[in-house]
């Protein structure tokens, strides 16, 4: 997200409390990120590669415009094409090209690819809930619902600026 501009000389710095959380957020996604990255690592997955899998898997013939599955998944469109053509290599992910539009690409999921992710899914949604939503009350779950969808609401102007361009 591109800061906000600010007239002001000073800026607004975080009350303690703020940096309290906001340190303990960086901590905890981290610890999160990495804690369900490694119990996806006997499947052969990162947690990127996982996620890429469930999108094209929840999408129409399970394929995207390499474009789009980058938006979905927040990954830069160097990084996805680079983490795309290891999952082709590994027979998971085929690239097809866009009979409507010849310079446009598709991700698609094999049956080999989705196979893997019907193996991987029980243990990962296992670990989701051990580390998060059993980890916290369930009112505080919902609260982290209300705030990530809060957050999603920011208007980011690079990303505003890319989809028109």
């Amino acid at each position: 997200m591109t800061p906000p501009t600010t007239t002001e000389s000073a800026p607004r710095w975080l009350t303690d409390e703020q940096q309290e959380i906001w340190l303990t957020y960086l901590r905890g996604v981290h610890q999160l990120d990495d804690y369900l990255d490694r119990h996806l690592r006997p499947f052969g997955l990162s947690l990127a590669e996982y996620e890429i899998f469930v999108a094209l898997s929840a999408s129409d013939l399970w394929r995207m415009r390499m474009s789009d599955l980058a938006e979905a998944v927040h990954q830069s469109r160097s990084r996805l094409t680079h983490t795309v053509a290891r999952l082709e290599k590994a027979g998971y992910v085929e690239r097809i090209a866009c009979p409507s539009d010849r310079r446009g690409v598709w991700a698609q999921l094999t049956s080999t690819g989705f196979e893997l992710l019907e193996k991987a899914a029980p243990s990962h949604v296992a670990s989701v809930r051990h580390a998060l939503v059993d980890a916290v009350d369930p009112d505080d779950f919902r609260a982290l619902g209300r705030v990530f969808g809060a957050v999603l609401a920011v208007e980011d102007e690079d990303l505003e600026a890319r989809r028109a361009g």
